[in-house]
């Protein structure tokens, strides 16, 4: 079946193909019984505009861009990215937008995708994530006056409007509970050292941890995944000085440290406490439940869409700080063992 055509339409309605255009797109020089003749047959017939068509003419895509760069087997397993993106389908919808997803390997790549779309006609602009301190595709976008929000802070947004929360609040909150239950050695299993949000979070649980009289503290940083989670925990669990609580960067990889510290038989938490960063359900159906960073995520995917939607519609508009993460306490997190408590490694 081939999709149908404004010649089609014309046909059946007897008019020229000119006459429909004009129908379709609203313009004048047709009359108004004509132009609802016209209109019922492309309903009937299932017509749809030709983005490509419409490009060529100046009409709007009425789609935005979104590109991942992260493996496309891992995304099923994130929940994080699955909770974002359907608070950006939500916000797109309401204004009948469609989102166009594509995974990339590198910035490289991901700089020519938006150069493609946004050369093509195919979107009216494009939401930015996981950016890294002096982006390259931050001066690409600009140099493309294509409209764009990032997700990240501002300080490394360049000229576009950013949609961020405060991770540095939400790892003080953190450390601070642990300091209050007697943690003074605790470790963080962080994600990719590049991005600057990991940055953000590095700087301020080392802050912290000086501030609350942490004694020792340790990072291991990863590439968010399962795997490397488990391995990062494995080695801060049979080091000579283990911590006595692990922050985790991510709910997959607290799900996997809690996975290792049960499969060495460790006590969670008696002899060691666990938080996880975002509280998807993967973190309560696990036993013990986690202790969590929480946050609406759909919600901050609604608020990117939304400010992305105002800046192509020519609003003026700024950065846009949403609420930052909070704990929520559970089982996984205890007061510390004491010293004399902790056995010490085989290693």
């Amino acid at each position: 079946m081939k999709r149908p055509t404004i010649a089609d339409i014309a046909q059946r309605a007897g008019v020229s193909k000119v006459a429909v255009s004009y129908a379709l797109n609203g313009q004048p020089g047709v009359s108004e019984a004509t132009r609802a003749r016209i209109l019922a047959i492309a309903t009937e017939i299932g017509w749809r505009p030709n983005s490509a068509a419409r490009a060529l003419n100046g009409a709007k895509a009425r789609t935005i861009g979104l590109a991942l760069r992260r493996p496309a087997r891992t995304l099923g397993m994130e929940p994080f990215f699955m909770e974002l993106i359907s608070g950006i389908e939500d916000a797109l919808s309401m204004h009948s937008y469609a989102l166009m997803l594509q995974v990339a390997r590198d910035h490289t790549e991901e700089i020519e995708l938006y150069r493609r779309w946004w050369g093509e006609g195919r979107i009216d602009g494009a939401i930015l994530v996981d950016l890294h301190a002096d982006d390259p595709r931050i001066p690409v976008v600009q140099s493309l006056h294509m409209p764009a929000v990032t997700i990240g802070h501002p300080s490394v947004s360049g000229s576009l409007p950013a949609v961020w929360s405060d991770d540095g609040a939400a790892i003080r909150e953190t450390v601070q509970y642990l300091a209050a239950l007697g943690h003074r050695h605790v470790a963080r299993v962080a994600g990719l050292p590049k991005l600057a949000h990991t940055a953000i979070r590095d700087h301020a649980f080392a802050a912290v941890c000086q501030a609350a009289r942490v004694e020792e503290w340790t990072i291991e940083h990863t590439d968010y995944s399962g795997e490397q989670g488990a391995r990062a925990t494995r080695r801060l669990i049979t080091s000579p000085r283990r911590p006595t609580a692990i922050v985790f960067d991510n709910d997959i990889m607290a799900v996997a440290g809690l996975s290792v510290a049960q499969e060495l038989d460790m006590n969670v938490p008696g002899e060691l406490s666990i938080v996880a960063w975002d509280d998807s359900p993967l973190s309560q159906v696990v036993r013990p439940a986690l202790t969590a960073l929480s946050r609406d995520i759909p919600a901050y995917g609604m608020n990117a869409a939304r400010t992305l939607m105002a800046v192509i519609a020519g609003e003026r508009t700024e950065h846009f700080e949403d609420v930052a993460p909070h704990l929520t306490p559970r089982a996984s997190t205890g007061p510390a063992p004491t010293r004399h408590d902790i056995p010490e490694s085989d290693s």
